[in-house]
């Protein structure tokens, strides 16, 4: 018995949902590199506003110290969204790679599946073949020469 369209077109969806979740993956963890870098930005812009309020310490100039300070501020407001959002992108791509990898054992059970049955097939047609010489054989010897 070949193996069975079902099988085949089973391990072609396999495929596709096992590609799917990869790029679903791929997708969560390019926002999560976007988050992370956005909140090394974040940390570059907090030490500028605290570099301004230490230049106007120096410097006696009022509105870059209030400058730097909401500069500050802002800087640290966005980094605890970000770290928040960082950690539920972590959540996120965790969750995709566990569903991407139970897609990909899904997709090699299948294949295994299929491997199996091509084997099964193989043998039981060289089994018929073997068969069919001896058979051949048995008759070349029954009949008189």
């Amino acid at each position: 018995m070949a193996v069975s369209t079902v099988l085949r077109r089973l391990l072609r969806v396999l495929e596709l949902e096992e590609e799917q979740r990869h790029r679903a993956l791929e997708a969560a963890a390019g926002e999560l590199r976007r988050m992370q870098k956005a909140l090394a930005g974040v940390a570059e812009r907090e030490r500028s506003g605290r570099s301004m309020v230490a230049a106007s310490a120096r410097n006696g100039m009022l509105l870059d110290r209030l400058a730097g300070m909401e500069e500050t501020r802002l800087a640290r407001r966005t980094a605890a969204a970000l770290r928040e959002g960082i950690a539920e992108m972590e959540k996120a791509v965790a969750s995709r790679r566990g569903e991407f990898l139970a897609k990909r054992v899904e997709r090699r059970q299948a294949e295994t599946l299929i491997r199996e049955a091509e084997a099964r097939d193989a043998a039981e047609s060289g089994r018929r073949g073997q068969q069919r010489l001896d058979e051949w054989y048995l008759d070349r010897r029954q009949r008189p020469h």
